[in-house]
């Protein structure tokens, strides 16, 4: 009874002096939250960097990576969903969105992101759902009437397809694509500013929170889309046909993708340097200042969760990879390698500050350890357990596939503007 009570009973155990009412309140939900929302930012900055920045290289991951950030727009809201005690009552911060509260602000940020996203979507592939439109016409099957009834829906009535109205979306493509990567950044520093703000809490407590966020959402979001991009190509590859794939048509893609993820590398190590930076000057900078809570934190960083920051976080999931990006002859295995350890890192990341943040009590004097649910025996313990995480990352996979269905991201053959 005591259990169902309590939230947090489940999977907290106290060390030495700790609070009666004080337990791990925010779980696995709450590090999925920010993660899954820097996944969205970061794929988002990457489409950009050809859309806004003219890298001709990364067109065709570009256009991948704008879509994907579609699939990946409702996960940032399914973590906290998952956590609400009355997930109902959630739709309040849609319905009625203001600035009173970081929270509260979440309505207006992730309606612009979302209303962005879906209108540079449908400039990018606008002449595409006019020539489906067109071609599908007079098909016969009810299947076919079907899918020429939705591009019908999609191209809004905009049939004009012509040279100058080309350049018009393109440009229009441009401007969204640069309006957003603020709204993007935004949509995943207010996150970082709601660990940043909250005073009672030393670790959480700096003005450098929601600029590591952010750097580190650009990170994982790059990393997560490459990632994804390697494994549909050689999927791809795998089940062409003889017919299909001939020698030069494989080398010809094995080429462009080695060139593509070649490209992208040199930004993710970029990326990755500011962000390893960023961490590093937080560290030294709470060191410095040696504040009264120092002491606990200190024990904190260097004795109880020194495997978890130190040599999960920093070793393996940033110095490793970062080795193997910048070795001669980058290879796409070594890709690969270095790919998942980065999105572990940032994992870890948001991990060393949501659980980590709550492993010391308020009274200075105790630990608290926290317990991943693995086999749920409850709804509580699915929803803040080990496979109500594994749902939270599945469902941008299931949805990018319904999306790509309608919008062919990756299809070379269909050239969009």
């Amino acid at each position: 009874m005591e259990s169902m009570i309590v939230h947090g009973l489940e999977w907290t155990t106290k060390e030495l002096f700790v609070y009666p009412n004080e337990y791990i309140y925010w779980s696995i939900q709450i590090v999925m939250y920010p993660y899954m929302t820097g996944l969205v930012a970061g794929a988002f900055v990457l489409s950009s960097l050809y859309h806004v920045f003219g890298q001709k290289d990364l067109k065709e991951l570009a256009r991948f990576s704008l879509v994907f950030s579609l699939a990946l727009l409702p996960t940032a809201l399914l973590p906290l969903l998952f956590h609400l005690q009355q997930p109902l009552r959630g739709i309040y911060v849609m319905l009625t969105p203001h600035f009173t509260s970081a929270i509260a602000a979440f309505g207006i940020v992730f309606s612009t992101y979302a209303a962005i996203v879906l209108s540079e979507i449908w400039f990018v592939y606008r002449q595409y759902f006019v020539e489906q439109t067109l071609a599908l016409q007079g098909q016969p099957g009810p299947g076919l009437v079907i899918k020429r009834r939705l591009y019908q829906l999609l191209t809004l009535g905009a049939y004009d397809i012509s040279a100058p109205a080309l350049v018009k979306d393109k440009k229009a493509v441009k401007i969204l694509a640069a309006t957003g990567i603020p709204v993007a950044c935004f949509l995943h520093g207010y996150a970082g500013f709601i660990f940043g703000s909250v005073k009672a809490n030393a670790l959480w407590m700096s003005p450098l929170m929601p600029v590591i966020f952010i750097m580190s959402a650009v990170v994982s979001g790059i990393a997560l889309c490459m990632l994804t991009y390697i494994v549909i190509m050689e999927w791809k590859k795998l089940r062409s046909t003889p017919a299909q794939d001939t020698d030069v048509a494989q080398v010809s893609r094995i080429t462009v993708m080695e060139e593509v993820i070649a490209k992208a590398s040199r930004y993710l190590i970029g990326f990755l340097v500011a962000a390893i930076a960023l961490e590093l000057l937080d560290l030294i900078f709470r060191g410095y200042t040696a504040m009264k809570s120092w002491d606990i934190l200190r024990f904190v960083l260097y004795q109880k969760d020194f495997v978890n920051i130190f040599i999960l976080q920093y070793g393996l999931g940033n110095l490793l990879p970062f080795i193997l990006l910048i070795l001669p002859r980058l290879t796409i295995r070594r890709t690969v390698i270095a790919l998942l350890l980065i999105l572990y890192g940032v994992f870890m990341m948001r991990w060393n500050v949501v659980i980590g943040g709550q492993a010391f009590s308020l009274s200075f004097a105790g630990f608290m350890h926290y317990h991943l649910p693995l086999l749920p025996h409850s709804a509580e313990t699915f929803k803040e357990g080990l496979l109500g995480a594994l749902t939270v990352v599945s469902i941008p996979f299931i949805l990018f596939w319904l999306i790509n269905m309608i919008v062919p991201s990756l299809t070379t053959d269909q050239e969009t503007p």
